[in-house]
This record gives structure tokens, sequence and C-alpha cells, in this order.
């Protein structure tokens, strides 16, 4: 069955390549769409979508950036408007695939847009920038950055190679759709995060979970991973979350290397979905080898966890504000909400003699938790037990389980 193909660029510098991979499509049965994101210059090739209307999706017109005469303002309008308008062409089921070609404006248009398409839409992005830190442009959406090699102005022997590859690519992205639709028999979607000093924890966990007939998904918590989850969640993806490793809030109250930003721990609760919550691996910040860890610091508790990953101790204050943010955020939440608390360890480098063991610590977290908490909205669990003690993933298994109707 053929597919729309969206093919983004400036057609003005881009034109040519852009009708290079129209016809590549189109010859392999599907149907191309290009749109043209640029401003100044004229279009080498007819556009499907005009940049006209891709202005307009922005909420402005084409005379007004051209009298602006502002380059970034102009980028950073097309790129609102490409993404308003690949995701209505999704929406209306009119979209089954996009492919970009830029330098860095044109890969910043093309991949804004395909960051506001849901993951398992395929995406390609041919680009001179792909060779670099391609974190801005990805985010923590599957998108496929290609490196151009060669700057993309022209059609040269090498070019032309790497446009057909890239044409190629997201021929057989949508081509291969229909092995990965849905089967009629999947089972409902857990988001849980993890790291390796939880890991025992969300293993049991998972086990139980999948033995009761849910799917689980498990995030590494190093700042992309909640980013990831917290973006499925809003994708509508996920059925519940067994979210056991907040510790990116550690690093993001710190400073440390693994942050997934100030929102995380909202998603679920702004969607209403069931969420079970831990305090895992709050009693550390990540850093790089020790020789990247930030002079302010010197004096502070350290673990070397291996040669690239240097752990920190969060202190009595810190733990005491991440008790605070923690609540409060919980307390944002629509849907059915458990926060467990672990009185033990909520590591494996805070129980017993482990390196991180701080029971003063551990206490100004579980204290500032009790008194942040909107009880009324979330249901606060306390074990006394360590987080990777059996009981402990048991207990927070069960409860999301009776959340979602699987007691």
């Amino acid at each position: 069955m053929p597919a729309r193909i969206v093919i983004a660029a400036t057609l003005d510098t881009k034109g040519r390549e852009a009708g290079l991979v129209r016809d590549y499509i189109a010859a392999r049965g599907h149907e191309p769409v290009v749109v043209d994101t640029g401003v100044l210059g004229t279009p080498a090739i007819p556009a499907e979508i005009p940049r006209q209307e891709v202005a307009r999706a922005a909420g402005t017109s084409l005379d007004e950036l051209v009298r602006a005469a502002d380059r970034g303002g102009a980028i950073e309008t097309m790129a609102r408007g490409l993404a308003a308008l690949v995701q209505r062409l999704h929406a209306e089921g009119r979209l089954d695939g996009i492919l970009g070609i830029g330098g860095s404006a044109g890969t910043a248009i093309g991949t804004a847009a395909m960051r506001a398409l849901p993951v398992g839409v395929p995406k390609v992005m041919v680009s001179t920038m792909a060779s670099g830190d391609t974190r801005p442009y990805v985010g923590t959406k599957d998108i496929t950055m290609m490196y151009s090699v060669v700057d993309v102005a022209g059609i040269n022997r090498l070019s032309r190679r790497i446009l057909a590859n890239a044409a190629g690519a997201i021929c057989g992205m949508v081509e291969a759709r229909e092995a990965g639709a849905p089967t009629g028999e999947e089972k409902p979607l857990i988001a849980a995060t993890m790291f390796g000093v939880t890991t025992p924890c969300v293993t049991r966990a998972r086990e139980l979970l999948e033995a009761n007939g849910f799917e689980v998904l498990v995030f590494h918590a190093t700042g992309t991973g909640g980013q990831a989850m917290e973006g499925l969640i809003e994708d509508g993806f996920i059925a519940g979350v067994l979210d056991i490793t907040t510790t990116e809030w550690a690093d993001e109250l710190v400073g440390g290397v693994l942050s997934a930003g100030p929102h995380r721990l909202e998603a679920a609760g702004r969607k209403g979905i069931p969420q079970v919550v831990s305090v895992g691996a709050l009693d550390m910040v990540n850093f790089g080898p020790p020789e990247t860890v930030p002079e302010k610091f010197r004096g502070r508790k350290f673990y070397q966890h291996n040669p690239q990953v240097t752990l920190m101790r969060t202190t009595v204050e810190e733990n005491r504000e991440l008790g605070r943010i923690i609540a409060e955020k919980l307390n944002q939440a629509t849907g059915p909400t458990a926060l467990y608390l672990p009185l033990r360890g909520v590591s494996l480098y805070d129980t017993d003699d482990g390196p991180f063991v701080d029971e003063a610590a551990r206490a100004a977290l579980f204290e500032a938790i009790r008194t942040h908490l909107d009880r009324s909205k979330v249901k606060l669990v306390e074990m006394d037990v360590a987080i990777n003690d059996p009981p402990f993933a048991e207990a927070m298994a069960r409860e999301l389980m009776a959340m979602l109707g699987r007691a």
C-alpha cells in the first residue's frame, strides 16, 4: 500500500536535492509530499505545501518574516509551523513518514517537526550536523540522523548516493510499518525507571507485572531516560508508571550530569495515569571521571562507581529539598498516585555498611516528604525494608496492579 512521505527542505537552497529524493520515493510507489520551509529566494521545485502555508501554521505570514529580516526568528517560526503541519497531517492519517534535508537551519526546522510526532513514525534527517552532538536535534524521539558527508548544496556523485540511501531508508521504514503494527493482543504498557543500584527492585517488580499480563518498558534513569519516559506518557503509550528510581532529581537539584530537567515527575500526574513512585537512588549525584567533578564539591563524600562514573552523596539539606520537590510534584497528580518509602535504604549503596549509608540524610528526605505530601491526594506507604528487598518491589507492583484493576 503506498505511503505518504513528507519531504521537508528549504527549496531555494535544497530544492534540487529535495526533487531527487522526491523522484526516488515516487519510483518506489509511494506518494512524496514536498514542504517548502524556506523564506528567501526562489524555490527550485514546486511544493505540495508552500512556504506561505508553513508560515501561516505558525501564526504569521511569509511577508512578515521577510520584513523582519531576522534569520534566527524565521528559523524558529518555520520550525514551529512545520511541526504544527505534520502533527495535523498525522492526526488526519495523511503522513506515514518524514524525511528532512538540511544544514544547520534546515536540521533545526526538520527535527523540530520530527520531535512533534509520536515515537514509531519513521523519521530520517539528512544533515551536515549529524556527526556532532545530535542531542539537541534528536531529543528523546526515534529520529534517524544521516550524515551528509559533503555539504547539502548541489548534486554530485557522492551526494546523489547519500540521498538515494536516505530515500531508501525512509521507504524501507514505511514499508515495514505493517510488521510493527498492533496484533490485537498487545498487553498494557508499564513504564518503570531503573539505575544499577535499584536493579534488583525493578527486576522483581517487572517479573511480577509480566506474570500478570503487563508489558514493562524499563528506562535507565540517565536524564534522557527519564525524558523519554515522560515523552511516551505524554504521547499516550503508557497505561501505568512504576517510577522506582527518581534519582534524576538529585542531579537536577545539585548539578550532576544526569538531570532530566525540571519537569520530571509531571507527565503521569498531568495525564491522570496511575503511578506508584519511590525515592530510588536519591542518595547520589552523578559525575564523570573524578577530574570532571566541579571544584566547589571538594570535601564531599564520593564513591567511584566505575572509571567513567563518580557518585557524590547527597547531603541532609539536599535530601530535605528533594523530599519537598518529590511531594509537591506528586501533589499535582490528577490520577491514582502512591509514594512508597523504603526506610532502611534508597539504593544498594545506602544500606548496612554501604559507602553512602547516612541515616540523617535519609531521615531528612522522609520527613520532608511527610511534611509536604498531600495525603488526601497521594497514598503514602512506609516499609521497614531497603529498596532492593523483594517485599518492597512486590508491594509496589501489586499497588500499581490494583490501580489498574488487576489486583
